[in-house]
């Protein structure tokens, strides 16, 4: 059984231990709501972007553009698939990074003929360790979502798409439904669905609209910024699950930490009170052996 001064340098080593891990608390608490922040400032801009591709398709519903499936949806199965895969630079954050994984190697498992694009060390390491290859890894992205990273990620795999080095690019991401839920998503992002910008009852129109130098450019222009902004939405939704994740993992740290304290402080109790029983035992028990002692002494006068 442990003694007292054991009991309590470990009481001081979980409650430095709690210091951290609440302090990691507020910091992921505070990173979230700036980012939520930030994602919310550009989301009017990008819901105009795609209301002017919607604007274009009804004015135009015969433009053809390499972005897109053809107007009757015919596509081509097969090729090759890139997977924009966004994990976290770090850990402590519970089930957040397995779980994008875990997609990640059931797309694999799906569809051999891919490319991997990772974001995040933690996805880096893994695959490293997995020897699954990587096409390119984009660092120092997870911890610092901005739409200039955005923009060089987009620039890169935009460029593989239009070469035709890849099919259709997916990306593997983290959503947050609420503060409560998260759910890891593949989505496809490209070639789109004309359906994806233009509902079913939309009926064409052809207004008074000049496109220079042509409509396909336009178009293929404004695409690529809806995609920039969809990426960077998966940048910063990711960001946003990361830290939640982080918060909810820091909570039951802490929670645990009270636990074991409240269970250590009651042993360092009853160690210290038994500690004080066996004084006042060996007191006691000195106290007579002295008292029996005068007896013997005033007897044998």
């Amino acid at each position: 059984m442990p003694g007292a001064k054991e009991i309590k340098n470990r009481i001081k080593s979980v409650q430095d231990t709690q210091k951290i891990t609440n302090a990691m608390y507020l910091i992921s608490s505070t990173k979230l709501r700036k980012a939520k922040n930030a994602l919310d400032n550009t989301k009017p801009y990008f819901n105009a972007v795609k209301k002017e591709i919607k604007r274009i398709f009804r004015n135009a519903p015969e433009v053809e553009s390499i972005y897109y499936y053809p107007e009757d949806g015919a596509k081509k199965n097969g090729g090759t698939y890139a997977y924009l895969v966004i994990t976290a630079d770090k850990g402590l954050a519970g089930a957040y990074n397995q779980n994008v994984l875990k997609e990640m190697k059931r797309l694999i498992d799906k569809h051999s003929d891919c490319k991997i694009y990772m974001v995040g060390e933690y996805g880096r390491q893994y695959c490293n360790n997995h020897h699954i290859p990587i096409e390119q890894s984009f660092l120092y992205t997870a911890q610092d979502p901005n739409m200039e990273r955005a923009r060089e990620i987009c620039d890169i795999l935009l460029e593989e798409f239009e070469e035709r080095s890849i099919d259709r690019l997916y990306v593997v991401y983290t959503d947050m439904k609420n503060s409560m839920s998260e759910e890891v998503t593949a989505v496809r992002l490209l070639p789109f669905y004309r359906s994806h910008f233009m509902h079913p009852e939309d009926k064409p129109f052809h207004g008074e609209f000049e496109f220079t130098p042509n409509v396909k450019i336009v178009l293929e222009n404004i695409t690529r910024s809806y995609v920039t902004g969809f990426v960077y939405s998966a940048l910063v939704d990711s960001f946003c699950c990361e830290q939640n994740a982080r918060m909810t993992a820091m909570n039951s740290a802490n929670q645990n930490a009270e636990e074991i304290l409240a269970h250590l402080k009651v042993e360092y109790n009853r160690v210290r009170q038994a500690a004080i029983t066996q004084e006042i035992t060996e007191v006691s028990s000195g106290a007579k052996a002295q008292r029996r002692k005068k007896k013997v002494e005033v007897r044998n006068r």
